[in-house]
């Protein structure tokens, strides 16, 4: 489940990369949000889940859909027009180390002392990468939007263990999407530059963004989050830039220099480390 999650997540830096140049950012994810919330609505439905949440689930789902669809996604897809795909996944696999922060200041968790190991040794990796990226002349700007969005994607993470959505997973993952969409919608008109070159490249790129990505994957996180907890599902996100580099290397032919495969084996041993620490 955490690799399928995984490769979905990563290969939606690609197609957000591909969408954004063709059409405004905020303008495009509101209506990616929008088909994926209708669908997960209506399919929850057919599945006779419930939106009668409780006062705290909604507080929960309404932080969820602000924090990732909104101020993560948000600033993702704003600083993807001038980031590449690749360093934008490597920049939101370093969401873990936040997680652990927030995890321990908030909610008292203590991760073992192997995992905290694993988290820094896979941060020293995503450091790697970014640095090399740094000194050939990526976008300050954009690297900044995405480090903000890395922060609430953190706090969207925590906000899952509040949701207890039980049964009613998809509903939560259709709601919030809702919830994202009518916020961008709202925004867009101040930031976006409404110029659109559609293509056939730009609608698959919009489809598989709106119900992989954006439905299936939410989803999976979700239920990642319920079985194995939330500083241990983040860990997930260091496999990101692998697969994140590796999708946009290939599909849009990013350079992958020596040192972002070091960066990535870096990454991996983290990984591993953050693993052990479950026995």
């Amino acid at each position: 489940m955490g690799l399928a999650f995984v490769l979905m997540w990563s290969s939606a830096f690609t197609s957000a990369r591909i969408i954004v140049a063709d059409a405004p950012a905020l303008a495009a994810l509101s209506v990616r949000f929008a088909l994926s919330g209708l669908a997960g609505v209506a399919l929850a439905k057919l599945l006779g889940q419930s939106w009668n949440f409780t006062r705290t689930q909604w507080k929960s789902i309404v932080l969820f859909g602000l924090c990732q669809n909104v101020a993560y996604l948000g600033l993702y897809f704003l600083a993807m027009r001038t980031v590449e795909a690749s360093l934008a996944a490597v920049l939101a696999s370093s969401m873990p180390l936040v997680v652990a922060l927030l995890s321990t200041l908030i909610l008292r968790e203590t991760p073992k002392p192997m995992a905290i190991f694993g988290l820094v040794l896979g941060f020293m990796g995503v450091l790697i990468i970014m640095s090399t990226r740094l000194s050939s002349g990526s976008d300050l700007v954009g690297i900044a939007m995405c480090s903000v969005g890395t922060v609430a994607l953190a706090i969207a993470t925590l906000a899952v263990r509040s949701t207890n959505a039980g049964g009613n997973v998809l509903m939560v993952v259709g709601v919030q999407s809702l919830i994202g969409s009518m916020v961008l919608a709202v925004l867009s008109p101040a930031i976006d530059t409404y110029e659109l070159t559609m293509s056939a490249k730009l609608v698959w790129a919009m489809l598989y963004t709106t119900f992989v990505p954006g439905l299936m994957a939410t989803w999976i996180w979700f239920k990642l989050v319920e079985r194995i907890g939330t500083v241990k599902s983040a860990a997930f996100h260091f496999l990101n830039p692998f697969f994140g580099v590796a999708i946009a290397a290939l599909l849009l032919g990013e350079h992958v220099s020596q040192w972002d495969i070091y960066g990535v084996l870096t990454i991996m041993a983290g990984i591993l480390a953050v693993q052990m620490s479950k026995a």
